[in-house]
């Protein structure tokens, strides 16, 4: 496979999950927004910190607040990291790969640009952003439905999925990291906090799953543990980094012993995972948590420079 398609498959994966993610996290904030009146700007700062644009939006935008920030990460084209970016740039990779690709999934791509590429703060003025929300993250889940279902298990959906799995670890563990900095910040407001850690899993799609596993306990460290370290839940890191390595081992495969130390930085952190525990990841400030997020991010850069640099 040409390099500029493998890319571009790999780009739409990382898009399209980053759509969702972003998606999700303005609907659970929105009502938590909503429940907990009177700590508005509060509760949307940490969300730039999450996404990783708090950089950009200050330099733009200054205050945080409910008007700024949903506004920037849901509709804002100059943020690379907002829905409507992040749909606009999958559709553009697909663009190129009509002829490639199931035509199911370019017609979901290119519907979703249309009907929310345009969109801006109209949205918010007449209280429409959970619609909004939720028209994305379903578009991105119809577009991952179709692909399992159409997409044929070669090099191309190889690259698709290492995208989103590395995109969806990244985004949990800055997630879960920038709630549990806030957390060790102020451990005196505990139904506050907790409040906040049940709004995490909900971000995350998995407050009935951890239920079902932690039935009475609802704590920042099981709930951490459950996100971080869960082997069986799908979005959890752990899931996430083992599935990273299969997609880089798939790909190997087809081209064996190209690029060694890629699939080792990818062993070597689905090792990690597996013998870390969650005191260990929390304890010392949440250092370790800072060394995944590197490490998730070192192979991205190197996915980068092993397969897409001509």
């Amino acid at each position: 496979m040409l390099s500029r398609l493998a890319e571009s498959l790999y780009w739409i994966g990382r898009y399209m999950e980053r759509a969702e993610n972003t998606a999700r996290l303005l609907t659970v904030n929105y009502y938590a927004t909503l429940e907990t009146s009177g700590q508005v700007s509060e509760e949307w700062g940490p969300l730039l910190d999450i996404s990783g644009s708090k950089e950009n939006f200050v330099r733009l935008h200054g205050r945080a607040d409910g008007r700024t920030v949903p506004a920037w990460l849901a509709f804002d084209r100059n943020n690379p990291s907002s829905v409507s970016s992040s749909l606009a740039q999958a559709r553009e990779n697909a663009r190129g790969l009509r002829d490639r690709i199931p035509s199911e999934m370019w017609e979901c791509l290119n519907r979703a640009y249309y009907d929310l590429c345009f969109q801006n703060e109209e949205v918010l003025d007449r209280d429409g952003l959970f619609e909004f929300c939720s028209a994305a993250r379903d578009t991105s889940q119809f577009f991952f439905g179709i692909a399992f279902a159409t997409l044929p298990r070669d090099e191309g959906w190889l690259f698709m999925r290492a995208g989103q799995m590395l995109e969806r670890g990244d985004n949990v563990l800055r997630l879960v990291q920038t709630r549990y900095r806030s957390h060790a910040a102020d451990p005196a407001q505990l139904a506050v906090h907790n409040h906040r850690w049940i709004a995490v899993l909900k971000t995350a799609s998995a407050y009935e799953a951890y239920r079902k596993c932690n039935h009475a306990n609802v704590s920042p460290r099981t709930i951490a543990e459950f996100l971080l370290l869960n082997p069986g839940f799908p979005r959890s890191v752990r899931y996430s980094g083992e599935n990273l390595h299969d997609a880089l081992a798939g790909i190997d495969r087809i081209h064996p012993g190209a690029h060694p130390a890629l699939l080792r930085e990818a062993k070597w952190l689905v090792a990690r995972l597996d013998h870390a525990t969650i005191e260990e990841l929390i304890a010392r400030d949440q250092a370790e948590l800072g060394t995944l997020l590197t490490d998730f991010n070192r192979i991205g850069s190197a996915i980068s420079a092993s397969y897409f640099t001509v």
